[in-house]
């Protein structure tokens, strides 16, 4: 569903351009993201462990559990159905998705802009804390000598995201409108 909406909005874009778009909007973060703004962490079923250590709002649980409420809309409704339940969860952000710069993701973003200035490419030092189950992450990206960027979150990949985020905004920020790459123009959202 998602692939055919995208194709039929924007037929002028190249196939990977769309299979970018299509990965930026069913992947375990967005569908979380989803879930969140539905409130749906509230009405999972947990163990207690589970529950205990932060489950309604962990991206795996949450992203699956969207898979499966629109996987049983299916199976009651049929395809038109769950249809109209994806377009009105996933229009919002196939149209985010579409709207953003050449990347689709922070660490994407960043890499392509700071290729696009001369910067070098972007490090990422991680660190953690906490016990194995609960582990909270914390990034810092470095774009040339300057450390531009921290992020934190339940996952290195989260972390890095908003280390990512915050140097990309840094960057543009400090550059004047005319040398600030064209395609480059929207920033991402967090897809």
């Amino acid at each position: 569903m998602v692939t055919e909406t995208l194709y039929r909005a924007h037929p002028d874009f190249s196939e990977g351009r769309l299979a970018k778009l299509r990965a930026a909007v069913v992947n375990a973060r967005a569908l979380a993201d989803v879930a969140r703004q539905i409130g749906l962490g509230q009405h999972i079923k947990l163990g207690r462990g589970e529950e205990t250590t932060g489950g309604r709002d962990k991206a795996s649980i949450l992203s699956d559990t969207v898979e499966a409420v629109i996987g049983a809309i299916h199976l009651s409704g049929g395809i038109t159905e769950a249809a109209k339940v994806v377009h009105r969860l996933f229009d919002p952000v196939m149209e985010a998705a579409a709207s953003m710069g050449a990347g689709l993701d922070w660490k994407t973003s960043l890499q392509e802009l700071s290729a696009d200035l001369g910067l070098g490419v972007p490090e990422y030092l991680i660190e953690d804390d906490g016990p194995d189950h609960m582990k909270t992450f914390v990034a810092r990206v470095r774009v040339g000598e300057q450390v531009l960027g921290n992020g934190t979150g339940r996952s290195k990949k989260e972390a890095e995201q908003g280390a990512a985020e915050t140097a990309y905004r840094e960057i543009k920020a400090a550059q004047p409108a005319a040398d600030q790459p064209e395609q480059l123009d929207q920033a991402p959202a967090d897809a």
